[in-house]
Formats: C-alpha cells, structure tokens, sequence
C-alpha cells in the first residue's frame, strides 16, 4: 500500500471529519463529543502543518496543530492532533503521519510538540513515544466526560533543530 501524505485542503474536509467522528465514537481520543463544523475546527487549528494521509484518493489519516496559548512566548508551542482510519490502524500511517509532522512544524518555527493522551489508549501513546515525545505528566481528572473524570497523559517532543529561529 502506498501512502502519500500532502496538506490538507478545504475539500478534504468531509473525508476528515469522518476519520475524528471514528475517534470520537471510542470515547479515548478526544473529550470532544461532538463533530465539530469546518469553521469551528479550522479558526481552532493552525493554518500550516495540516497534513492527510492517502492512499488510492482516499485519506486514510490527517494530523494538525493547535496553539496551547496566544502568548508570543508560546508561538512555537503547539499540541498535535493525530487521526488514522479504523481499518488502516496497525499499518504504520500513524507513526509516519506523525514524522511528517514533526518535518513540517520545524520548517514552520515550531520548537516543541506536546500531545495530551488518555492513558487507555495505548496506540497513541506508543506512536509518539516511539517519534521522540517523553511522558512529561500525569494529569489527574483533568477533564469530565459524560459526567466522568479523565486523566490524560502529557508528551511533549523538543526540536533538535538548533536553527529553529524565535517567532516574531
């Protein structure tokens, strides 16, 4: 199976939406319990380094990023948001989506990565181990889902990259 990864566009959105609907159902991906609209899901994301995964037109993953804050301090902060189609799960496109991430967000003067991860989901968490994120916390009923506590686990990855420059 071929996999080519390209930025997401405004099209892919029907296709994207669909793959978070199928992380929502699992109710360990995301507190979001509802899909949200384009306009909603894109002012909340950062406009570069949205990336799809596809293989024979269809996208089969899509990662992006969203600011931890608006502060100038934080600009090359974010939290990454990573997808993969149930049925392509277990087949690598995850830890490659997540490289090609990773690629994008040091060309955009982004110095570290950070991923909040509910604990039952072991996938995800070994997919950004095993790219460079460390277990940084354990946040503790961070959040309430469905009337439930969650916790989640806090990664973060650092750049190697020395000539990351500061965002103005």
């Amino acid at each position: 199976m071929e996999v080519i990864f390209r930025p997401m566009i405004d099209a892919d959105w029907l296709q994207v939406v669909e793959i978070y609907k199928l992380g929502i159902d699992t109710g360990n991906a995301t507190f979001d319990t509802e899909i949200p609209n384009w306009d909603k899901w894109n002012s909340g994301h950062i406009q570069v380094c949205r990336i799809v995964a596809v293989t024979e037109n269809e996208i089969i993953g899509w990662a992006a990023l969203v600011p931890v804050s608006t502060r100038k301090v934080y600009s090359g902060v974010a939290e990454v948001s990573i997808y993969i189609s149930n049925k392509y799960q277990g087949l690598k496109v995850g830890s490659k989506l997540l490289r090609q991430l990773i690629v994008e967000s040091e060309k955009n003067g982004f110095w570290t990565l950070q991923a909040g991860v509910f604990p039952q989901n072991k996938s995800s968490l070994k997919i950004h181990q095993n790219n460079g994120f460390r277990i940084v916390g354990y946040r503790e009923k961070i959040g309430q889902m469905k009337g439930m506590w969650r916790d989640t686990i806090l990664l973060e990855r650092r750049s190697n990259n020395t000539i990351i420059k500061l965002k103005n």
